[in-house]
């Protein structure tokens, strides 16, 4: 039996009404995303990484080369990309297939 005060929402996935607490679970489980580096190891933000490819980065008349480290990595809750920071490059978003982690 229910309780009458059960808050209820609309899921748009799935087409019904689910419970509240039984929604902030669901998209709970969605929020944690993993990301991997390009051999599977799993990346976490504040890692620190390598680039394993020469990357033209767009817009900075810039080539990031292979081999270079990226410092404190932040995970964007995409599955392949990460935000970074280089010198001299603002908004830097690499894709995790390119980068290994340190």
């Amino acid at each position: 039996m229910t309780d009458t005060n059960d808050d209820y929402v609309y899921d748009e996935a799935t087409g019904e009404w689910i419970s509240a607490a039984e929604a902030a679970t669901k998209n709970a489980a969605e929020e944690t995303v993993e990301v991997r580096d390009s051999v599977g190891n799993l990346l976490a933000d504040g890692d620190s990484v390598t680039l394993i490819k020469d990357l033209t980065v767009k817009g900075a008349n810039q080539t990031l080369r292979r081999g270079t480290v990226i410092k404190s990595i932040r995970l964007t809750g995409d599955a392949q990309e990460i935000d970074c920071r280089y010198e001299g490059i603002k908004g830097l978003v690499l894709r995790a297939e390119f980068v290994r982690k340190r």
